[in-house]
């Protein structure tokens, strides 16, 4: 196994660790502060740093700073700023949305940053052959740090104040200022873009001269829709069927992601032996089917059982869907643009995690539970067909 491979794996902690300290934890603080469901919903936006980070992407190919090289310098920053935000966000309070918004905005603006830097770093230091197997070590690394930040901080929060979590937290993400420190600087045969001109217009030029452009910029925004809509208001779900914060910790969160890197690791192993759109696809079906197994629980009782298969089945199909979309991504992406490009394909990534999922606080109080998630089933479609249209212009 090669070091940047398992670079990848710390790199997806690091890359992962933020994340569910903007979303399901601080999901959790709010409904346990009693606010709204339609609030909790809306609250998404403040990931809007995700699907925008294409915006400054140029300047991360273009300009190095000072110390350690073009990406780990971007990274270091990058890093601090997480730091930084998360210390300050352990200061506020739910019931001040206004100001509790604003500083996860933050929050989310220096680990979208650090997320392209990751991205254009596993790209560049990673050989072709390597993508599959460098993609399973970054994402099982990223699921890693979602689940101490997420089960860690649910199981905790039976114990001490939410608060005290993310000081905790904040302290725990030097994991990712180590790694940064000691990896190597990639070394990029091709000419980096010069100056900031050249660094926005070359990317798209280059991208947008491929035929198949803008399909795959619709495939990458609707593969995950369903998935995303579901995955956003599982806590607030969880919460209303009677399960603890500790059972939601252990089994949600700890139990799930064992399957999630099971999935993960087979999804990778299965993109030795067939074509990236085969997986895409055998991926992209089980993980519409995995949503239905919500619908399911809704209509239990509380079954320890029932949550435990319903969240094996999503995870690790999850694992897998997430293993060949990052893979495909990464495909995409000529390495003298890697950190633009890839933000590009990320962004419309986030799009559904973050603007189409607003309003599913909304969707579900109307519909109920049951019929949310078989709604949710059906956005996986969509995807399906843009992939099939986009493996026919492939052969």
């Amino acid at each position: 196994m090669s070091t940047p491979v398992v670079i990848a794996f710390f790199m997806g902690f690091a890359s992962g660790f933020p994340l569910l300290l903007t979303g399901s934890v601080l999901q959790a603080w709010m409904k346990k502060e009693h606010i709204d469901l339609s609030t909790i919903g809306l609250f998404s936006l403040v990931g809007l740093p995700y699907t925008l980070k294409f915006l400054w992407a140029p300047l991360l190919d273009s300009y190095t700073p000072k110390y350690l090289g073009r990406r780990r310098g971007w990274l270091l920053w990058a890093q601090i700023g997480v730091i930084i935000t998360l210390f300050i966000l352990s200061f506020t309070h739910p019931t001040h949305s206004a100001t509790i918004a604003s500083v996860a905005l933050l929050v989310t603006f220096f680990s979208a940053l650090q997320d392209n830097v990751i991205d254009a770093y596993r790209r560049e230091s990673l050989a072709d052959h390597e993508l599959g197997l460098g993609s399973a070590f970054y994402v099982n690394g990223y699921r890693l740090g979602m689940l101490i930040t997420s089960a860690g901080g649910l199981i905790l929060a039976d114990y001490i104040t939410f608060p005290q979590i993310y000081r905790l937290f904040t302290v725990m993400m030097f994991i990712g200022v180590i790694t940064t420190l000691f990896a190597p600087e990639p070394q990029i045969l091709t000419s980096t873009p010069k100056g900031i001109i050249e660094s926005i217009t070359a990317p798209f030029k280059e991208y947008f001269s491929r035929s198949n452009a803008l399909l795959i910029l619709f495939f990458i925004l609707f593969y995950k829709l369903g998935d995303s809509m579901a995955g956003h208001m599982t806590i607030p779900f969880y919460l209303s069927l009677g399960y603890s914060t500790s059972e939601i910790g252990l089994i949600v969160k700890g139990f799930g992601l064992g399957t999630t890197i099971l999935g993960g690791i087979l999804g990778g192993v299965l993109m030795l032996k067939v074509t990236i759109y085969r997986a895409l696809w055998i991926f992209g079906i089980l993980q519409g089917l995995s949503i239905l197994g919500f619908s399911l629980l809704a209509i239990s009782n509380h079954d320890l059982l029932a949550l435990i298969l319903a969240v094996s089945f999503e995870n690790f199909t999850s694992g897998m869907g997430t293993t060949a979309y990052a893979a495909f991504m990464a495909s995409l992406t000529h390495k003298t643009f890697t950190a633009t490009q890839y933000a590009l394909f990320s962004s419309f990534m986030g799009i559904p995690r973050v603007i189409m999922t607003a309003p599913t606080g909304f969707t579900a109080e109307y519909l109920g539970w049951v019929l949310f998630f078989i709604f949710c089933t059906l956005c996986t479609i969509p995807g399906l067909l843009l992939l099939r249209k986009l493996e026919k212009l492939a052969t």
